[in-house]
Order: C-alpha cells, then sequence, then structure tokens
C-alpha cells in the first residue's frame, strides 16, 4: 500500500501485552516489541527489516552495537513511562 509520497505505510498488528500471543512487553517487563510481535509484523509486512531489542552484551563496533548506539540517540527524548522502559531495555 503506498501513501502519497510513494513511501508504503505498514499494516499494523494487534497491541496485545496479555496471553501467548502478545506482540507486546508490559511496561514494567520492559516494553518494546516480544519476538512473536516482531515475527506478526514482518508476516504482515513482507520485506519488512525489523529486529528485536539488543538487550545482551555486545562487542564494540558490532552491527548490534551500532543499533543500540543509533536507538539510544533516537530515543533520547523519550519521557513517557513505555519510552523510559524501553531505553532502559536497551541499556541506553
Amino acid at each position: 500500500m503506498a501513501t502519497a509520497k510513494g513511501k508504503r505505510k505498514d499494516k499494523a498488528i494487534p497491541k496485545t501485552t496479555k496471553g501467548k500471543k502478545a506482540n507486546y512487553l508490559k511496561t514494567s517487563k520492559g516494553a518494546g516489541m516480544t519476538k512473536a510481535g516482531v515475527a506478526a509484523h514482518r508476516k504482515a509486512n513482507p520485506g519488512s527489516k525489523l529486529k528485536t531489542a539488543v538487550t545482551g552484551k555486545v562487542k564494540p563496533g558490532s552491527a548490534d552495537a551500532k543499533r543500540r548506539k543509533a536507538f539510544c540517540s533516537r530515543s533520547k527524548s523519550w519521557k513517557g513511562e513505555r519510552g523510559l522502559a524501553a531505553r532502559k531495555r536497551w541499556k541506553c
């Protein structure tokens, strides 16, 4: 599906945080998407490059370290409860 500027608009997935089919984590668990949520998004949006959060230890200069650095700099202004929980999960 294309918008006026030619960019594709992603299909939304249910924002569930309960049960086996939870696509998002609760704020108390660190917010963000679960593996199942990422899989559902990629199924609904073929060609998507969405990945789960970088939560473990990473080598300096690795691809995951660069993703973490980019996320942390992009989310500096997030002041809401879910945003702060997500930043904590990413170890920003």
